[in-house]
């Protein structure tokens, strides 16, 4: 991990500025974990509209550090979601030695600075996934919303490579909407959940129901058992942190319908994948 006076953090980037201030708030919260020190660190130096920098890179090792040798369930809960996170929203993965884009600072601060920054973060990452069992058993035993589960299963996700399932379970956080792509006309086809229906089971729609509510919805065939490894892991992920809203739509997610416009035959889930990034 950098030095806490290396002049490299200066040459690091986040969403503002240089990463000046990064290795003086990781020393606050190693010394000692303050929620709001966090909060500025992430929010201000390390994630910015879905977008990580060369200083998040950089302060993942020592947010890993503080993750695993905490004892506070919470703390460790919480650098375990925000960390996947980081992880669900990195586009460039299996660059070797370093990222492209990171040329410039390869020039900057030489290249093998660069390739300890990387191989440092992706060792970062496997520290935060060996704490999958830890965080999930807390997660199952204490009083966190659906929210707050949802956003472990992102994580969780992220850490074991599924970075379409973690960054739809993202985007479609609250579970109230979903919107696929069908594969035949590539028109947009919304997915919500009958309200009066005590299991809101999943539903299609050719428009978005905010805006019209006088259209027929169509059905959605569950799928009574799950096919494809991803979702089935994601299934029972589900099934032990206790994010019951999701385990029940996942029948559907993984279903059988017909496109509204074109009225092809579709898969649900790949249809709803398509737009992510694997």
């Amino acid at each position: 991990m950098l030095k806490w006076d290396s002049d490299i953090w200066g040459k690091l980037t986040g969403p503002y500025s240089t990463a000046d201030n990064v290795p003086v708030l990781l020393q606050q919260l190693i010394q000692e974990y303050d929620q709001g020190i966090f909060d500025e660190l992430f929010q201000e130096h390390l994630f910015h509209q879905n977008t990580i920098y060369t200083a998040t890179y950089a302060a993942m090792p020592f947010l890993a550090q503080i993750a695993c040798s905490t004892s506070d369930a919470e703390v460790r809960k919480e650098l375990f979601i925000n960390c996947g996170v980081i992880e669900a929203s990195r586009d460039e993965r299996d660059e070797d030695p370093f990222p492209e884009s990171w040329a410039e600072l390869a020039e900057d601060a030489g290249s093998s600075v660069c390739m300890e920054l990387y191989r440092e973060y992706e060792e970062a990452i496997a520290k935060l996934k060996a704490l999958t069992k830890e965080v999930f058993s807390y997660a199952a035993d204490s009083s966190l919303d659906e929210t707050e589960k949802r956003y472990i299963l992102v994580a969780d996700a992220a850490y074991r490579g599924s970075h379409a399932v973690a960054n739809m379970l993202m985007t479609f956080m609250n579970g109230d909407e979903y919107v696929a792509v069908c594969p035949a006309c590539t028109e947009d086809v919304y997915i919500w959940p009958q309200e009066d229906h005590p299991a809101k089971i999943l539903q299609v729609f050719q428009q978005d129901p905010v805006f019209h509510t006088e259209q027929t919805p169509h059905e959605i065939v569950p799928a009574p058992s799950f096919a494809e490894e991803e979702i089935r892991t994601l299934a029972e992920q589900a099934e032990a942190i206790g994010e019951q809203t999701l385990v029940r739509q996942l029948h559907y997610l993984a279903g059988e319908t017909v496109c509204p416009h074109c009225r092809e035959n579709i898969s649900v889930w790949p249809s709803l994948l398509g737009t992510f990034v694997g």
